[in-house]
């Protein structure tokens, strides 16, 4: 407020100006020092460095300041405070305080000579933004007697729509994955012999753009999954001319695949990808040559893929997997013939065999939808030596339906993704 100032007891006339209330807050801090004063508010940006944070030489009692993690990263970069010659918490400033807890603000009050600086509060903010997850998805390439580029978009509410004319080289037995929080890429795979290392994006409208070379060893039989928390994916395992491999490549939020990173765990193809809990992820299952595994390496946020667990269930391949429950996995069918149903919790922990649902089949693949829902569509049904345009929706409980007459070219091995979170 402002006005006029009369008839005080000081007997003076002015203007009042309105102050404003609480702490004077600071630009972000992001160097690796930075001397603080009373009465200010510091966002501490250790992204990239440690920092020591100086507090005044001199103080009152009720002097404030307040110090926050600006990009939760003080878990790996901590701060440590320089009491300057007072004291912090009745200690002299010979001892060595730091901060090193991701999402963490404290409220320093100084509280006079005997204690000196003391936290009035030092809190955690446990919550962190979780991006949206997907609501649509992408099934393309495959297998319909010979290599195809067609493609079919999975809606929010599980229809699977009519082929479109696809864009880039045909193939089958490649990777999909979500990038970017709501595109998708397709990667590798084998046309005829060849087998190929190069990708193709989705944009968040499913529209699928031209060849661009790939980065990495070429590969079929991988298969790809979203990690973290900032749009990041992983591909990983396969085939390389027949011989399995454990390598893997991340991918970054603009669809940048990353060179070859020597892999963990044991050397397979056609294994299952799922997503689980908040930004981690795991793949289970797979075939070396005649052998197949019920193996389960898990996935973290950087997309660092774990030794391998020994599994539970039906040792199996060519499988589908995806996310269901928006933080659970589910892993079914596959070969041997089987369309047994596996559920993961969301830390991760891979449930026995429940009895499956739809015609038995391997080669398909799955996709999340609607955020918490699952589709899985088409493949190889070995008895009838036929592909399938088969779909099951799977619930965000993990209960999978009865068959659907699916919609598209009957195919196997293609490609899957979930895109879009409109």
């Amino acid at each position: 407020m402002s006005g006029l100032v009369k008839d005080n007891i000081f007997g003076s006339s002015g203007s009042i100006i309105a102050a404003a209330g609480g702490l004077s807050w600071q630009p972000i801090v992001t160097g690796s020092t930075v001397t603080v004063s009373a009465g200010k508010g510091y966002f501490i940006n250790t992204s990239s460095n440690a920092c020591t944070i100086t507090l005044p030489s001199s103080a009152e009692a009720g002097d404030q300041i307040i110090l926050t993690d600006y990009a939760r990263t003080w878990g790996t970069n901590a701060i440590t405070i320089d009491s300057n010659g007072l004291k912090f918490q009745g200690e002299t400033d010979a001892y060595v305080v730091d901060y090193d807890t991701s999402g963490q603000a404290v409220n320093l009050i100084y509280s006079g000579s005997t204690v000196g600086w003391t936290p009035a509060s030092d809190m955690v903010s446990a919550l962190e933004p979780v991006a949206p997850l997907p609501t649509k998805g992408i099934f393309a390439f495959g297998n319909d007697g010979s290599v195809t580029n067609v493609k079919n978009l999975l809606g929010n509410n599980g229809v699977i729509a009519s082929d479109v004319s696809g864009v880039g080289t045909a193939r089958q037995n490649l990777a999909g994955t979500t990038y970017g929080t709501d595109k998708a890429l397709f990667a590798y795979g084998r046309a005829g012999s060849p087998y190929l290392s190069m990708k193709n994006l989705v944009n968040n409208s499913g529209v699928v753009s031209s060849d661009v070379s790939g980065v990495g060893t070429n590969r079929e039989g991988c298969r790809g999954m979203a990690v973290g928390l900032d749009g990041a994916a992983l591909i990983a395992f396969g085939a390389i001319s027949g011989s399995r491999t454990n390598i893997s490549s991340t991918v970054n939020s603009a669809g940048v695949i990353s060179a070859d990173v020597t892999g963990v765990g044991t050397a397979r193809q056609d294994a299952g990808p799922s997503r689980y809990g908040v930004g981690l992820g795991a793949i289970a299952f797979g075939g070396i040559g005649g052998s197949n595994l019920s193996t389960k390496n898990l996935v973290n946020t950087s997309g660092v893929v774990g030794s391998d667990v020994t599994g539970v269930g039906t040792a199996r391949t060519k499988l589908a997997a995806a996310c269901y429950g928006g933080d659970k996995g589910v892993f079914a069918y596959g070969t041997p013939a089987t369309s047994v149903k596996n559920l993961m919790s969301n830390t991760g922990v891979i449930a026995a065999d429940v009895s499956g649902v739809g015609k038995v089949r391997r080669s398909l693949k799955a996709a999340t939808y609607d955020s918490d829902k699952v589709a899985f569509a088409y493949g190889f049904n070995d008895d009838d030596n036929a592909n399938l345009n088969v779909k099951n929706l799977c619930s965000n409980t993990g209960v999978i339906s009865a068959d659907v007459t699916g919609v598209g070219t009957a195919r196997e091995d293609a490609g899957v993704a979930s895109y879009s979170v409109a």
